[in-house]
């Protein structure tokens, strides 16, 4: 049997993602499983007046691919049966490993973790929000910073059986202001590697090339104008950023 063609074959709802917070949907293309995120599901938000969030998710995943380690699974806009939208590849993630978690301050372990922040719990005990200190966690915080994230949540990193790290729910994302909240602070004020280095001047040379043209029909000429300019700013500083501004660094709820 040959290979449905993702842009064109019919896509069929299986069922609906009720935790999501807009219209999302479990469907099917052929014998291929996918999340499909109809356009006309959208909720407006005050803070992100232009352009769209199915938009949002595509251009995250144009620039995941340039800038390399395959964090956003394959995403595209096409036809369904509630209109346009993004549709992405489903990801079957390892129920036993969690790359964030927020657990006992007295339990946290020693090596393989950064501590995130601290606080107290609803009983009144201490608990730490901690990430594993893994290169394709990184390579997703890098990619954050770039595209300006303003939702990493913990449950937005989904945790393959091999060890990888795929980053999904990409809407929040590209803002022309400063917007960054996520978990993923583990490594403020630390060196980039030479890889991180090299997948953000990828970016910034595809903002000059078919990157930059493929974005212009997602997202505004200001956004697009912001992102080459985050590229130069983390290049310049060659670290990964604290906190700024007087907004929350971190999503809420966390998960």
């Amino acid at each position: 049997m040959a290979a449905p063609n993702l842009a064109t074959s019919e896509l069929t709802l299986t069922g609906r993602i009720t935790t999501a917070s807009n219209a999302s949907f479990l469907g099917s293309i052929g014998d291929v499983v996918v999340v499909y995120k109809p356009i006309a599901g959208e909720s407006p938000l005050w803070d992100f007046p232009e352009g769209c969030l199915a938009h949002r998710e595509v251009a995250a995943y144009l620039v995941s691919q340039v800038f390399g380690g395959d964090v956003v699974p394959h995403t595209w806009l096409r036809d369904g049966p509630l209109g346009e939208g993004m549709v992405q590849l489903w990801q079957e993630q390892d129920p036993a490993q969690n790359a964030v978690e927020l657990i006992a301050t007295d339990l946290v372990p020693e090596n393989g973790w950064k501590v995130v922040l601290e606080g107290r719990d609803e009983n009144g005990r201490t608990v730490a929000l901690v990430h594993e200190d893994s290169p394709a966690l990184r390579r997703m915080a890098v990619l954050d910073i770039i595209i300006n994230n303003a939702d990493r949540k913990g449950d937005h990193i989904l945790s393959m059986a091999d060890g990888h790290r795929h980053g999904v729910d990409h809407g929040l994302t590209f803002h022309h202001d400063h917007k960054l909240r996520t978990v993923l602070w583990g490594w403020i004020g630390e060196e980039l590697t030479a890889e991180e280095c090299d997948g953000i001047d990828r970016v910034s040379e595809g903002l000059h090339g078919e990157l930059g043209r493929n974005l212009t029909d997602l997202l505004s000429t200001e956004e697009i104008t912001s992102l080459d300019a985050r590229c130069a700013r983390l290049r310049l500083t060659g670290k990964f950023p604290a906190p700024s501004g007087e907004m929350s660094a971190v999503p809420w709820p966390l998960f």
